[in-house]
């Protein structure tokens, strides 16, 4: 049975949200085979809730099928590069993969596919590229994007229709904020007429270690948010930086020349595709109930998540018209 239409689509960040998910529940929850379950029990929890809360009509859980895509390793070699390093991952306050989590990856995927529920991925991209794909090229219903990666605040918008609101669990889902371009010009002062792409050149001036890219240096997100805000964008102020009658401090002009290929590359690591060529595993339509009921609890039992299961078993038939 599918959902009557009218609510949201809800695209999640699959890796974002079972990352806090697996740091937010102890490692020692385990399946009565001993594997940990933590990052499952967590994840199938936090969309339960999020099903609850927005109750949408269709849901994707965006895959990362490469985590650091080659082009742009290429543009930025410095990209993502101490995530191949536990330690160094810890000290840029990164996300490395625990060991404990990878196997648990798998069987959140089967709870997926026995609950009904999409996952979408793209070949040689990251779960942003698809969020930003997918948002991008929809025109029916309002969009959510569920996130704890700031980037993903470049989607928002209001217009062209249906709107995109982004939903930054960074802190966790108990503390969520639902940001359009109000809130985020608001929040992180860059302009409300162009606040996507706005951000997005913001960010690429300040830079986020725990994506291992620099940024400019003595360039911090206060100036950097005022410089964007000033000239509208990353390329009008890159052209500024070449005018001499523009109103540019000399110290920040001479910052922002040094720095000017390193911009140049980043600006196309910061920005998310949104062309991507996607696959859904299924239709995107979120059922009332289980695909496979049966394989779905019977995947519960095994994996000590009855309570998440249900929840979630619950969540899905709450939304019948």
């Amino acid at each position: 049975m599918t959902c009557a239409a009218g609510g949201p689509l809800l695209l999640i960040d699959g890796a974002s949200l079972w990352f806090r998910a697996f740091h937010a529940i102890p490692d020692k929850i385990t399946a009565p085979d001993g594997r940990p379950v933590n990052a499952l029990r967590g994840f199938v929890d936090m969309v339960a809730a999020l099903i609850t809360t927005y109750t949408p009509s269709r849901l994707v859980v965006c895959l990362d099928l490469d985590w650091r895509p080659a082009y742009r390793v290429d543009l930025v070699p410095s990209y993502k590069a101490h995530r191949l390093d536990t330690s160094q991952a810890a000290a840029a306050g990164a996300e490395a993969v625990p060991a404990t989590l990878t196997p648990q990856v798998e069987m959140i995927l089967r709870v997926l596919e026995t609950a009904g529920i999409a996952t979408g991925g793209a070949t040689g991209l990251e779960a942003d590229d698809v969020a930003g794909t997918l948002a991008t090229r929809e025109r029916t219903d309002e969009v959510i994007v569920v996130s704890g990666d700031r980037d993903l605040l470049q989607l928002v918008r209001d217009e062209p229709a249906p709107r995109v609101r982004v939903l930054y669990v960074g802190r966790g889902l108990a503390k969520a904020e639902l940001f359009g371009p109000a809130e985020v010009a608001a929040k992180y002062g860059v302009p409300l007429e162009n606040t996507g792409p706005a951000y997005a050149d913001m960010a690429t001036l300040r830079g986020d270690s725990s994506d291992g890219l620099p940024g400019v240096t003595g360039i911090g997100e206060k100036t950097a948010s005022a410089l964007i805000s000033r000239f509208g964008s990353l390329d009008a102020l890159c052209a500024a930086v070449e005018d001499p009658e523009a109103d540019l401090a000399k110290g920040t002009r001479a910052r922002l020349r040094t720095a000017a290929d390193y911009l140049q590359a980043a600006a196309q690591v910061v920005r998310v595709v949104r062309d991507a060529d996607v696959t859904l595993s299924r239709s995107d339509v979120l059922p009332t109930e289980p695909a496979d009921p049966e394989g779905l609890r019977a995947l519960g039992t095994a994996y000590n998540a009855e309570s998440p299961v249900t929840r979630l078993i619950t969540a899905l038939g709450a939304r019948t018209a």
